[in-house]
């Protein structure tokens, strides 16, 4: 490559981006297809983003916008062929699905107009064209800016790489305001006390005044409980580990492994809740027979199992019910080996007259489909 000249190695990369939007053009309409056809509910699955994260391991907030844009492209006909010919790139096309979300009617009267823009400016004069085709569209349906903005918001945060959560979002301006006070004021809390001469940038104090914000609110003793108790961290720690006998592991349940530091200091001013786990680093059985599954039992299936077990399926375990394999009215014990999690969607799936069947082979749980066939467990816990 070091011997290509110049000219020969740009053209080289035009073709190769060239290839590449039009092999995502034709990977994003199949997953339409996909979508359109249900195929992923086969296997359970609840959406063709779920599947494609679980089946293709791509990250899931990933799988999601690819779900959004190419459900957007099968409604935007013209937009497809433009990306096909050529005429406009991905990025473009990814604009004006998401302004077409504002009003999918209005748009396809507008594309034309819109795909012109996409031809000739550049991606932030084109958000700046779109820009100006919302407030149009508000305009003529008589919202008020702020009803406008407020039909716009939107908040995702996802775990990322290395234990890292990724947030992006638009608010509307009450619940801005809200945030920017709320942050303002831990900022100014921390000037006060001289927290701020510590190098942090900018950014790097928002952050951390947006993590005091969520501990206050989880401090609080009014929370509403999920699950059959209140929200809060929980960092997983060894025994011997949290003894200081001998290295172990410890993780948040949501973004994993976190350094020995954190642990320690997580653990200078904490609750501990102890789960004893047997040689096969299964929890033990406490054996009680009661109505409601206790605290601390599904403290246990939740250590054990960590998210819902129903294959494929990554919802935490605050989305879910601690499920009865063999059901209490069979007989079936409130013991943890007849306990996993079940995420509410997948937990009325399994209990459908005709649905998916779940019982134990070996002591383990097994999913099967509606026409009695096995249901492979690709995540085990």
């Amino acid at each position: 490559m070091s011997e290509l000249p110049d000219a020969g190695l740009e053209q080289d990369f035009a073709e190769l981006q060239r290839a590449v939007e039009l092999l995502e053009a034709e990977r994003l309409r199949r997953l339409a297809e996909i979508d359109r056809r249900g195929l992923h509910e086969r296997d359970g699955f609840l959406s063709a983003a779920s599947w494609l994260a679980s089946s293709h391991k791509v990250a899931w907030g990933n799988a999601r916008a690819d779900l959004r844009i190419a459900r957007a492209l099968r409604d935007m006909p013209r937009s497809l062929s433009a990306l096909l010919e050529g005429e406009v790139s991905m990025s473009a096309v990814k604009v004006l699905a998401a302004a077409r979300q504002t009003d999918p009617l209005t748009f396809d009267h507008s594309e034309p107009q819109l795909l012109e823009a996409a031809r000739v400016h550049a991606i932030g004069d084109l958000q700046r064209v779109v820009g100006f085709w919302r407030q149009q569209v508000d305009h003529a349906h008589d919202l008020r800016g702020d009803d406008a903005a407020r039909a716009r918001r939107r908040l995702h945060a996802s775990a990322t790489y290395l234990g890292m959560v990724r947030v992006d979002g638009d608010l509307d301006p009450e619940t801005g305001e809200a945030l920017l006070t709320a942050l303002g004021a831990v900022l100014d809390a921390e000037t006060r006390s001289n927290i701020g001469e510590d190098g942090l940038t900018p950014a790097q104090r928002r952050a951390d005044a947006l993590g005091e914000i969520c501990r206050l609110w989880l401090d609080r003793s009014d929370r509403p409980m999920v699950g059959g108790e209140r929200p809060h961290v929980t960092l997983t720690v060894d025994a011997g580990m949290l003894a200081g006998r001998e290295a172990g592991t410890a993780e948040l349940d949501r973004t994993g492994p976190v350094p020995e530091e954190l642990e320690k200091q997580h653990l200078c001013d904490a609750s501990v809740m102890r789960v004893v786990l047997s040689g096969r680093s299964q929890p033990m059985d406490v054996g009680r027979r009661t109505p409601i599954v206790p605290p601390a039992m599904r403290r246990a299936v939740i250590v054990r199992d960590r998210r819902c077990r129903f294959p494929g399926c990554d919802r935490p375990h605050s989305w879910c019910d601690a499920h009865h394999i063999v059901h209490r009215a069979d007989g079936g014990p409130t013991a943890i080996g007849n306990l996993l999690l079940l995420c509410r969607r997948h937990h009325r799936m399994v209990h459908a007259p005709g649905g998916f069947s779940l019982e134990l082979l070996d002591s383990r749980p097994a999913f099967k489909r509606p026409d009695g066939s096995l249901l492979e467990d690709r995540v085990p816990p």
